[in-house]
């Protein structure tokens, strides 16, 4: 940890909110100031600032940058037409209570939607309804003529730069051909493109010779979704994107072997990204194998795998392999709504996929990395909040406490101790596979664009009040190189008309 003060003097003088004596992290360094806010903008970073309209004393407090949560699905119908427990109200509160003050969301196109409706509809739903700030990824699954010539320049010229395609997944999954349509349209035009990677074909037979002889209980969800289809299907698609030299996010990784992968990959240049969740770094498959269909609340895609996994996820994450450190939030209820459509005879095919975690995504790393040394404050900063902001476009407002930034501020009681329960947590799920649970630091004030939305455990804003963020081009987009030399030959193959027709 340093302590490096900012040489930045007081832009203001006065100032809405003042928050003083803080231990202020950003992803590259650590050090005690002032911070002052005006109009929803931090204006001054320094010690011994003037006092605000309000003055908070963050004295034994880690002030640090709201976190972004960059992989939710909230208020969506999954491809099985099962809509998610939690709104944009209850995702959001959740999330501002967990310490996050921004998410991205996915807006999902179904095979007939349009593109514009879809973007419209859901941006209807979290106008009215989300307490935070927010924005979407456009999953797409029907990559038409119309949608790549047309629709998906659109959305990505009105800031919704980022899109997620799937390679499995009956009702959502694209083929090879189609995963390179949907890379060179966004490549041309500024995007992201984020891949659920699993090898389809081989969890379907893998799947019907389970279903065949009988076994149907949640804990064959794990086996039908063996580790290698995750890592058959990333190495397939960073070989996509180095054809047509787009970077690429694989989200959810959750196996050593994929890890290690992506990070070979890397060393060899490839413009390759990837995220985890806390169900990689916290949930084993055992935790599937339980009695009745309680195994069904630890059901997800990939699976948690073993300790060995679990040691991979902590070291990419250390060592950049592993850039966003995401929740994956996809709440279902244990009921027929949810995760048991059948009831007891519901099987692994049938049910929800997902685990809630929004709330608790940062205070389980928080607990488990920094306060037990697997990572720093400022790794943590970078993982849940500065990388998310630089991968996905907000950069220039979210991310870090810097003059002209949005005043996105939480703190953190680093000694506050909490046992995790169901009945205490915002979102509308109704239990948790973290149960039971104590963790060590939580965040206790937390601070959207200046205004206070969360303080002594209460929620302080209305419904409707967080605003859409439009974003802009993700770093990783405007700071492409090629993969390889070949890759410029391709490059230059296809900006030839001759090529294009």
């Amino acid at each position: 940890m340093t302590d490096k003060t900012p040489a930045i003097s007081p832009t203001e003088d006065s100032f809405d909110l003042t928050i003083r004596n803080g231990r202020i992290s950003n992803a590259d360094n650590t050090f005690h100031a002032d911070i002052g806010i005006k109009n929803g903008v931090i204006t001054a970073i320094a010690k011994n600032l003037p006092k605000g309209a309000k003055d908070v004393d963050a004295t034994g407090l880690w002030v640090l940058p709201g976190g972004i949560d960059s992989h939710t699905h909230i208020e969506q119908l999954s491809g099985m037409g099962v809509m998610c427990a939690d709104d944009f109200y209850s995702g959001t509160v959740s999330a501002a209570f967990g310490g996050t003050t921004s998410i991205l969301s996915f807006a999902a196109q179904h095979r007939k939607d349009r593109v514009k409706d879809v973007l419209e509809d859901y941006t209807r739903r979290a106008q009215e309804k989300a307490v935070i700030d927010y924005g979407f990824h456009l999953i797409l699954t029907n990559p038409d003529e119309e949608t790549l010539s047309r629709d998906l320049p659109d959305v990505i010229r009105d800031g919704v730069t980022s899109l997620k395609v799937y390679m499995t997944y009956d009702a959502l999954k694209l083929d090879d051909c189609q995963l390179l349509d949907v890379l060179a349209v966004a490549g041309e035009h500024g995007a992201m493109v984020m891949l659920h990677a699993e090898n389809h074909d081989m969890i379907r037979w893998i799947a019907r010779r389970l279903l065949e002889n009988g076994h149907i209980a949640p804990k064959y969800h794990a086996i039908a979704h063996d580790a290698l289809a995750e890592s058959e299907a990333t190495h397939r698609a960073i070989t996509l994107s180095r054809l047509v030299d787009v970077p690429v996010l694989i989200v959810h990784v959750a196996g050593s072997e994929t890890v290690e992968i992506i990070r070979q990959a890397r060393n060899l240049g490839a413009s390759v990204y990837a995220e985890s969740c806390p169900q990689y770094l916290f949930l084993q498959a055992e935790d599937i194998d339980r009695d009745g269909m309680e195994g069904a609340k630890f059901c997800c895609s990939p699976p948690p795998g073993d300790v060995r996994s679990q040691e991979a996820i902590w070291q990419g994450l250390k060592d950049g392999t592993l850039a966003v450190y995401s929740s994956d939030h996809a709440p279902y209820r244990f009921d027929g709504s949810g995760k048991l459509p059948k009831g007891e005879q519901t099987s692994f095919k049938e049910m929800a996929n997902g685990v809630p975690g929004v709330e608790l995504r940062l205070p389980l790393l928080f607990s488990e990395g920094v306060m037990k040394g697997r990572l720093t404050i400022e790794e943590f900063v970078a993982l849940t909040s500065t990388n998310h902001a630089h991968m996905y476009g907000m950069a220039s407002r979210k991310g870090s406490i810097q003059i002209g930034l949005d005043a996105d501020l939480v703190l953190w009681d680093p000694e506050h101790k909490a046992q995790v329960a169901a009945s205490k947590l915002h979102d509308n799920v109704g239990y948790t596979p973290y149960e039971g649970r104590t963790l060590q630091g939580w965040p206790v004030q937390v601070y959207s664009r200046g205004r206070c939305v969360v303080k002594d455990n209460t929620l302080q804003v209305e419904r409707g009040s967080g605003q859409f963020i439009a974003r802009d081009r993700p770093a990783p987009v405007v700071q492409r190189t090629g993969t390889s030399p070949g890759r410029n030959l391709f490059r230059r193959l296809t900006q030839l008309e001759t090529f294009k027709k």
